[in-house]
C-alpha cells in the first residue's frame, strides 16, 4: 500500500509540472512566437527525466530484513560408541531368610511390604481381596 501511494503521488506531481510548464510555454508560445515551443518540450522531457528518476528511487526495494533469533542454536550431541564390559557370574541361589513371626524384624518386614498389614493378627489383604498371614 505505501508503494502505490508513492508511485501515485509521483506520478501526480510529475503530470501537474509537464501540464505546468507546457500550458504556460505554448499559451506564450502563440502569442508572440512560434519559435519558442522548443522550450517548453525542453522543460516537459525534464520533468518527466526528473519524475522517472524519483520514481524509480522510492520504487527500489529497500535492503532485505532479516529476523535474527536470539535464542542459541541447539546442536543435537554426536553420539559417543565405547565397547561395554559383559562380566559374565554364575547363578548363586540365597537361600530365603525366614524371620520368626511376631519378632521385631517380623513386624518391620510385613509392615514395609504389605501396606494393608494388621500387627493385631498378622495378617494382611491380598489382591484377591481375602487376608493371608504374612510369612517373612
Amino acid at each position: 500500500m505505501n508503494k502505490l501511494f508513492k508511485t501515485a503521488v509521483i506520478s501526480a506531481t510529475l503530470a501537474a509540472t509537464v501540464l505546468v510548464s507546457a500550458g504556460t510555454a505554448s499559451a506564450d508560445g502563440w502569442r508572440r512566437h512560434r519559435s519558442d515551443d522548443g522550450d517548453a518540450i525542453a522543460a516537459g522531457v525534464a520533468g518527466l527525466a526528473i519524475g522517472a528518476i524519483i520514481g524509480g528511487a522510492l520504487s527500489e526495494p529497500r535492503s532485505h530484513r532479516r529476523y535474527i533469533d536470539d535464542y542459541p542454536v541447539y546442536d543435537e550431541p554426536v553420539p559417543v560408541y565405547r565397547r561395554t564390559r559383559v562380566i559374565v557370574q554364575e547363578p548363586v541361589y540365597v537361600e530365603p531368610m525366614q524371620l520368626r513371626p511376631w519378632s521385631r524384624s517380623w513386624y518391620n518386614y510385613c509392615s514395609q511390604r504389605y501396606r494393608s498389614f494388621d500387627p493385631q493378627s498378622g495378617t494382611y489383604v491380598g489382591y484377591d481381596g481375602e487376608e493371608h498371614f504374612c510369612r517373612g
